[in-house]
């Protein structure tokens, strides 16, 4: 009887919690992973991402020894005692995996719920972030840093794209509470620029608000912050 496969490298799976997170965020699961590893979600929702990890490496582990099982009362190979040691071994093991699920699940649930509650719950005084305004915030997540120019002394940030933000804009998202310098750093050297948990907030909640028809920017040229208004016809 040939080994055991061992379980594959985890993959999300789709857990029956899916259609309420995606619900509540409005993004997908797969989008929710990609902004929690850019480092874009405030601390709730990232918690959020860091449990649904859990519970789909868990339901993975079921799956797997589901297919096992499966397979082995496929009639593929032959009903004796080296069989039914094997069959049990696989069904305490989807056993073990399913408490690991369930437990896994009942964490999702206990982020989940107080994110649904505070969704429900009507906004008050929140400023609409501008486009730009959420540009240069997703930008900023990826990595940047404050530059004083030693001849000019002009500032501007560059963020790990080699893109560079006009101070101007940095400031006013500072002024905001939305991004924060480390000024510990001399400005030649480059100071960081991170987001604010509330900074994390505002972009998360700017870009799971419904999208408005916008008319198309003409290209920048490279390396140029897309700052320019566009016309309305």
């Amino acid at each position: 009887m040939p080994p055991e496969p061992a379980p594959a490298a985890a993959r999300r799976a789709v857990s029956p919690l899916d259609h309420r997170i995606e619900a509540v965020t409005g993004h997908d699961v797969d989008t929710l992973w990609a902004f929690r590893d850019r480092g874009v979600l405030d601390e709730p929702h990232a918690r959020l991402v860091d449990r649904h990890r859990a519970l789909a490496r868990a339901q993975t582990s079921v799956t797997f020894y589901l297919k096992l099982l499966n397979r082995l009362s496929s009639g593929e190979f032959p009903v004796d005692t080296a069989w039914f040691e094997r069959v049990d071994r696989a069904v305490h093991q989807m056993e073990e995996a399913a408490d690991e699920r369930d437990a896994a699940a009942r964490k999702v649930l206990a982020a989940l719920e107080p994110i649904e509650a505070a969704t429900a719950a009507p906004a008050r005084g929140e400023e609409t972030l501008t486009t730009d305004d959420q540009a240069a915030l997703l930008a900023i997540a990826g990595g940047a840093k404050l530059y004083e120019h030693l001849l000019t002394g002009r500032l501007s940030v560059t963020v790990a794209s080699g893109t560079r933000i006009p101070y101007a804009e940095v400031r006013k998202l500072e002024d905001a509470g939305l991004v924060v310098r480390d000024t510990g750093h001399p400005l030649h050297a480059g100071q960081p620029v991170a987001l604010t948990a509330a900074g994390r907030a505002a972009l998360f909640a700017a870009r799971r608000a419904p999208t408005t028809t916008q008319v198309p920017k003409p290209p920048a040229r490279p390396g140029a912050w897309p700052s320019t208004p566009a016309r309305r016809r």
